[in-house]
């Protein structure tokens, strides 16, 4: 029953920062900017709208793969 309760702590944690970054979100200045970088994609014709955040995609990768290295030596 020990796992099923840490795994549990662990998605509650998750939740809290996933709720707070919600919540703060738009009070930090890097954030309000991160779908708007130069290498999205937007094209807007007349009828016709299409949004692919190629670049805001690259750097999220990027961050998340970074602040996984770190956990992963920091466990190990």
């Amino acid at each position: 029953m020990e796992p099923l309760g840490k795994t549990f702590l662990w998605i509650g944690a998750l939740f809290l920062i996933l709720g707070a970054f919600f919540v703060f979100g738009s009070k930090i200045p890097f954030i309000s900017s991160l779908g708007n970088l130069p290498g999205d994609l937007k094209i807007e014709k007349e009828n016709f709208r299409f949004y692919f955040p190629f670049a805001t995609s690259i750097l999220i990768s990027i961050v998340l793969s970074f602040l996984l290295y770190i956990w992963n030596r920091l466990v190990h």
